[in-house]
């Protein structure tokens, strides 16, 4: 009687293909990551074995990435086998799920900002490892878009960003902070640059808009001496309602330092919810600034910038509410919060003043 036949061993799918389903196969673990949960562990969490696992595993994307590239960019030797591509894209998707296992093994009781800087640190990887191999599979090996993609592609420098990851959530959220400060400085620097110049779109208007203006007679030189359009340009009752609002954004950055401060003295590293809480609601006042900058950039809508500054004035006094009901204001009658409310209540006040015909148009 004859022996059954044995099965047929699959053939591997050409490299190229292979390269195509796992870049694929990674696209496709990034809305875990995003949305995933915190392994429930009975284990106790030691945060130096956690650290440890983490740099190991970014460095073995990172060696897993230069191992592919040079196999499939390699000239002239002939492209890697089936075989050879099927164990490479085998270790590229083994590390990075590697990687992913560590950052879900790091519990919500560590603090939320610091999972997120972790989250983000673990995206910015596998989204680079996954434009790589797209890459590799897309633009052909001796070209030179080829060369370039490469060199500038930012898997290796995410696995390089792993060691600076802040170790603890006190520190995540200092980070996070100064971040913000950061942010509005940039928004007040820029919004004060644009009122001296009382330029706002800093000569963004192109050639044949100015070409055409110098046709125009005298009658156009009493409006701020501008060209004729002046949908591009602040009125005299424009530019007394910026006042107000430049003085809330410095109120804004002021907060935000002075929040910063009180979290690096005061801060305790276990207190990671009331950190958390203070980072979630700071994180509000940058995005809040930029709404008022954009909206007093004509043509300018009084009651939007009124709204806008309104938005902003209720996030601010959160932050502070909140900042002075943690552990970070040891003295809640310290006088800077008190300060700092009364400074945005002048300017709320001020801009409710410059806007209050509107309101009765």
């Amino acid at each position: 009687m004859a022996s059954a036949a044995a099965p047929a061993v699959p053939t591997p799918a050409p490299p190229l293909e292979q390269l195509r389903h796992l870049a694929g196969g990674l696209r496709l673990l990034l809305p875990g990551v995003r949305v995933g949960e915190a392994q429930e562990t009975t284990k106790e969490f030691s945060r130096e074995t956690f650290w440890r696992r983490l740099n190991e595993a970014a460095v073995r994307v990172s060696r897993e990435a230069t191992t592919l590239t040079e196999v499939f960019s390699r000239l002239p030797l002939p492209p890697p086998s089936s075989q050879e591509a099927q164990r490479l894209c085998e270790q590229v998707h083994a590390a990075i799920t590697a990687i992913i296992a560590v950052y879900y093994s790091l519990p919500k009781d560590q603090g939320i900002t610091l999972r997120k800087l972790v989250r983000s640190a673990t995206l910015d990887i596998v989204d680079g490892m996954a434009q790589l191999v797209e890459v590799l599979y897309t633009t052909p090996a001796q070209s030179p878009e080829n060369n370039d993609l490469i060199s500038c592609n930012n898997v290796w420098v995410a696995c390089q960003q792993v060691p600076q990851i802040p170790r603890d959530n006190k520190a995540a959220a200092l980070l996070m902070l100064t971040k913000n400060v950061d942010l509005v400085k940039d928004a007040h620097e820029e919004m004060e640059r644009a009122v001296e110049e009382s330029d706002p779109y800093h000569g963004l208007l192109n050639d044949d808009e100015e070409d055409n203006s110098d046709n125009h007679g005298d009658e156009q030189d009493h409006v701020l001496g501008c060209p004729n359009n002046q949908d591009s340009y602040w009125s005299e009752e424009d530019q007394e309602l910026i006042i107000p609002c430049l003085a809330l954004v410095r109120a804004s950055k002021a907060c935000l330092k002075k929040i910063r401060i009180s979290v690096a003295e005061n801060g305790k590293k276990d207190q990671v919810a009331q950190l958390d809480d203070i980072v979630d609601i700071s994180d509000e006042i940058s995005p809040s600034v930029d709404d008022l900058a954009l909206s007093i950039y004509p043509p300018m809508c009084h009651l939007t910038v009124r709204m806008s500054a309104a938005k902003l004035v209720s996030v601010l006094k959160k932050a502070l509410e909140i900042t002075k009901a943690s552990h970070v204001t040891p003295q809640p009658e310290d006088s800077w919060i008190p300060l700092l409310i009364n400074a945005v209540d002048h300017c709320m006040d001020r801009i409710k003043e410059l806007t209050q015909n509107e309101l009765e148009l």
